[in-house]
């Protein structure tokens, strides 16, 4: 049945317009759905019809579309020249002739205007486009002190638009693609031609056609998880940004953006562990400031990941510290023993955070001073926790919240709490297989064929230098070559190549 529909639904537009408009109430369900609009008028003594959704076209460019094919009747005399003075009376830029019914459904239900004529097989489409969506503003979680403040939106064509201001390369390519059985979600690959990857930019288009799905509701993560075929791993394998800026800087890279139409992110592919790391506010100070800046997050990242269990064995195991350290460990044992203690603290930060997101903000005021008393205080009071269990927890919560990406951020957590686990069970041997353990598991991903602890494995000392420090602009001349750039060096393009 479904392929029966299939075949069907390409067949040429018929001739006859009582057969397209028989198709479309069949296929699309004009008359029953209010959101399809449709009209018919009579220019020359032939019938015209226009078909469009009314909540994604603008409602003033059809009306003056409708007015200037209905001014035809008074001002033309000529009837074989019908369809060429219909097609010069369509006031827009953007004006193109389709043949199929298939082509014409999916641009009705896109947000164009489809315009019939009868008599002729083929009908002409009119991007009169108007998505509801909301002003480009600064992302919350990408926030800098200077900088811009503007910031992508669920609009594929304002996000492409974003991307376009800051890369007004001749050599900007921006193909679009068609994702989702029924959803027809519209998905943007983004690249320079003469700097990205050939291999690289064919294998992710060829991945995206791959995709056999009725809708993708959830946009680029579930085009994400199409490409990326990582199962269960929780690191993630691409970048998400919602900074234009972040966007076009790894397009002069070499790297290859994903725009999925109602998404306000956009994926880079591919990506390192490292890239994870970097935040544009490294980019609005001063190199020093940058470097330091990255170097402090380097650390609390470092916090979140293996304070805590590194802490659980010097309680476990007073003699691994010095005399001088002795204080690290705990002062007083409380009624639950430590490592359930930590178990227990890092998941009560983790349902702070759920309730915070979820709690209108009128009451999550109420609600954090909720939690710190009952959390805080009266959990120590009634020897629920430790006063250092609490102190080293509210540290590695830091860091977590410090890590830029909150994809990496969430799998550090995970990360965590498998080691604390680790080392409560097997103690000094625990951590140190679960560390090692930990690095090869990372060694061992890729994403997109590129090694995700690049430059550190494989060693690359010229990146490496690059991800250590803030290196100034100037002197940062060359693209990574993880990304298989064509041109190697950061230059403008001669006008002789832009012929």
């Amino acid at each position: 049945m479904a392929k029966k529909q299939s075949n069907e639904s390409k067949k040429p537009i018929p001739s006859n317009i009582d057969d397209v408009e028989a198709f479309m109430k069949e296929q699309i369900g004009t008359g029953k759905s209010f959101d399809l609009g449709f009209r018919e008028i009579i220019i020359m003594k032939k019938k015209i019809q226009l078909y469009y959704v009314t909540g994604l076209t603008d409602s003033s460019v059809v009306l003056e579309v409708i007015k200037k094919l209905v001014d035809i009747n008074d001002k033309e005399s000529n009837m074989k020249k019908i369809p060429e003075i219909i097609k010069n009376r369509l006031i827009h830029q953007q004006v193109e002739a389709i043949k199929t019914m298939d082509e014409a459904v999916d641009q009705i239900l896109s947000g164009l205007t489809v315009v019939f004529m009868d008599g002729e097989k083929q009908a002409y489409v009119v991007d009169v486009r108007n998505y509801p969506g909301r002003t480009p503003q600064e992302p919350d979680s990408e926030q800098v002190v200077r900088g811009s403040r503007d910031g992508f939106t669920e609009n594929i064509i304002e996000n492409t638009a974003l991307t376009r201001r800051r890369v007004r390369d001749a050599r900007l390519r921006n193909e679009m693609l068609k994702v989702g059985e029924r959803s027809k979600t519209d998905v943007c690959v983004s690249y320079l031609k003469d700097v990205a990857d050939d291999g690289l930019v064919e294998v992710i288009k060829e991945k995206i056609g791959a995709i056999e799905v009725d809708g993708i509701t959830m946009a680029d993560k579930a085009v994400e998880e199409f490409i990326i075929k990582r199962k269960w791993s929780p690191y993630p394998l691409v970048r998400y940004t919602e900074r234009p800026d972040i966007a076009a800087n790894h397009l002069l890279e070499g790297h290859v953006l994903i725009t999925v139409d109602t998404s306000p992110s956009l994926i880079i592919l591919p990506t390192t562990y490292f890239h994870h790391l970097q935040h544009a506010e490294e980019y609005r100070q001063a190199p020093a400031v940058g470097t330091f800046i990255r170097w402090s997050r380097y650390i609390a990242v470092l916090m979140s990941l293996f304070l805590l269990p590194l802490w659980l064995l010097f309680v476990m195991e007073p003699s691994l510290l010095p005399d001088k350290l002795s204080f690290i460990g705990l002062n007083e044992k409380g009624n639950v023993p430590v490592f359930v203690q930590i178990i227990m603290g890092d998941l009560g930060i983790e349902f702070l955070r759920m309730a915070a997101i979820h709690t209108p903000t009128p009451l999550s005021t109420a609600m954090g001073l909720i939690a710190a008393v009952l959390i805080g205080q009266i959990a120590i009071d009634v020897g629920l926790f430790s006063p250092e269990v609490i102190l080293y927890i509210s540290i590695a919560a830091i860091g977590s919240y410090v890590t830029p990406s909150y994809e990496l951020s969430s799998a550090n957590k995970l990360a965590r709490m498998i080691l604390v686990l680790i080392t409560a069970i097997f103690g000094l041997i625990g951590l140190t297989i679960g560390f090692t353990l930990y690095v090869l598991f990372l060694t061992s991903l890729k994403s997109i064929r590129t090694p995700y602890l690049w430059p550190l494995l494989p060693f690359n000392p010229k990146a490496m230098v690059q991800v250590i420090f803030r290196v100034p602009v100037p002197l940062s001349n060359d693209r990574p070559s993880i990304v298989h750039p064509k041109n190697n060096y950061r230059q403008p393009p001669r006008k002789d190549e832009l012929r």
